[in-house]
């Protein structure tokens, strides 16, 4: 009994300082209320090492991080085109993610992770398609 109660405690003990991941799932869809070419959801404040699931709900979409609207440490990723595709994300910051075929559609989302509360300065100062532009200013609006 006292080696059962001593083993869930040390136990319990060494969990306790460990967070677990939490994964995330966004769906990437033709349509979602009044808006075409959308992921969803289209904001996500998550923390460092949780993982996001990016899932082709409707056929033609795929996921793929912006070059220059990511951390500079952080890798870049690209799913393949109806695939899904689950990225961890380790390093804070904030992240512009796109549908390659629909990116002039606007179809976009952010991701931040940790505890950003503004975007870089330079974050949409890139060429951006106008009606990816005003998601991400709209996103931007939630930190």
């Amino acid at each position: 009994m006292f080696r059962t109660i001593t083993t869930a405690l040390l136990f319990a003990a060494l969990m306790g300082g460990t967070a677990m991941a939490e994964t995330f799932e966004v769906q990437m869809l033709n349509k979602s209320g009044d808006q075409t070419m959308v992921f969803e959801p289209d904001f996500l404040r998550v923390a460092p090492g949780d993982i996001v699931k990016f899932v082709p709900t409707d056929k033609g979409h795929n996921a793929q991080s912006i070059k220059g609207m990511t951390p500079d440490s952080a890798e870049p990723f690209t799913g393949r085109l109806g695939k899904e595709i689950a990225v961890t994300f380790d390093t804070e910051g904030l992240y512009a993610i796109e549908c390659k075929p629909h990116y002039a559609m606007g179809m976009v989302m952010t991701v931040v992770v940790g505890g950003a509360t503004t975007a870089p300065a330079d974050f949409l100062a890139g060429r951006i398609p106008p009606r990816a532009k005003a998601r991400f200013e709209a996103q931007l609006s939630k930190l």
